[in-house]
């Protein structure tokens, strides 16, 4: 049984920080790509960014590009999304996923954000002055 616990999210300030965890039981990261999404009050679900299970290569959507970081620590089977420069129009929930298919394109690395894998249950994510 696959579980994906976030946590991180609060209320920050435009400019601020946040680093957001994920801690996966039940499916090993070092073999299975993972990322984050997110989900605003009446947005589209957006592809945030996802890492590679084996090569750990990295996808990051323009709107956070040179902002967030994703990374993951295998021995504690913990994703992590490292927020900087948070702007209002980052407010959102944010949800880990594993990913069901990812590859190369001449892009680059991408993950399949239309057929994920399991998620967990969102934290939310509230930039504001």
């Amino acid at each position: 049984d696959v579980q994906l616990q976030a946590s991180g999210g609060g209320l920050v300030q435009p400019g601020g920080s946040l680093r957001l965890s994920c801690v996966a039981s039940g499916l090993p990261l070092d073999e299975y790509a993972a990322g984050w999404f997110r989900q605003a009050p009446g947005k589209e679900r957006e592809g945030v960014s996802c890492i590679s299970g084996t090569s750990g290569d990295t996808y990051y959507a323009d709107s956070v590009k040179g902002r967030f970081t994703i990374s993951k620590d295998n021995a504690k089977n913990t994703l992590y999304l490292q927020m900087n420069s948070l702007k209002t129009e980052d407010t959102a929930v944010y949800y880990c996923a594993t990913m069901h298919r990812d590859g190369y394109d001449s892009g680059g690395y991408y993950c399949e954000w239309t057929d994920l894998g399991s998620r967990g249950r969102g934290t939310l994510v509230t930039v504001s002055s």
